[in-house]
């Protein structure tokens, strides 16, 4: 078994404007591999968020190919592209995202729920999360009664809810200060080790990128 979870191949995106396209992504190649926290860096408007956003089916590219998991994803219906992003797919953005009126759990739960998961196997999943990302004893806060930290290991735990191969961060630390960021960090690392995820993460902090597996670094719509 091919141990490759992301495989992205002369992969570009380009917008419709008046006069030329604008031509966000030149071509790019990227494999990351399972266990492996890759750092994407790059000035603002390079194209990083773009890229992430292909690579995790949330956007179409103009051309290329994507592959997750061995399993060719680019021209997928919608549905199917849904479906894979929902079995392969957790996403950690800057800002947590979890609802305000359910509590830590209840978060966690959600994707399970929607994923097909009965109730009491998907309170057992999320509890087990909680406790792997150290939380246990806050459960059954909502997310106003969490620090900032807190809020991310949750949203941290509700992107691995359903086993995913491939983890896609964007500036998951970004609003954290510098030792609740380290801490998070810490545990995206450890995880993405010990279970054996792919995780590309865009990440403005150099001093965190240069603790992953490697970096890449995205100029001008391409790694360079």
């Amino acid at each position: 078994m091919s141990d490759v979870v992301l495989q992205l191949t002369h992969l570009t995106r380009s917008y419709p404007q008046a006069g030329a396209p604008l031509e966000v992504l030149k071509g790019v190649n990227l494999t990351l591999h399972r266990g492996e926290l890759v750092a994407l860096v790059g000035p603002s408007g390079a194209g990083k968020s773009t890229l992430l956003h292909a690579a995790g089916l949330l956007d179409r590219p103009t051309s290329g190919h994507i592959h997750i998991g061995g399993q060719e994803a680019t021209h997928l219906d919608d549905s199917a592209r849904t479906a894979l992003r929902r079995q392969t797919i957790g996403f950690v953005y800057q800002f947590h995202h979890l609802q305000p009126e359910f509590d830590a759990t209840e978060n966690i739960m959600i994707p399970l729920m929607i994923a097909g998961v009965n109730k009491s196997a998907a309170r057992a999943r999320a509890l087990e999360l909680l406790a792997a990302v150290g939380l246990a004893a806050r459960a059954d806060h909502r997310p106003g009664a969490l620090s900032g930290g807190e809020q991310q290991r949750v949203a941290i735990a509700r992107a691995l809810a359903n086993r995913p191969q491939l983890l896609i961060a964007d500036e998951p630390t970004g609003n954290l200060d510098p030792v609740t960021a380290a801490g998070v960090f810490a545990l995206l690392r450890e995880l993405t080790k010990s279970q054996g995820l792919a995780a590309l993460v865009a990440t403005h902090n150099h001093d965190l990128a240069a603790q992953m597996d490697r970096t890449v670094t995205m100029q001008g719509g391409v790694l360079v």
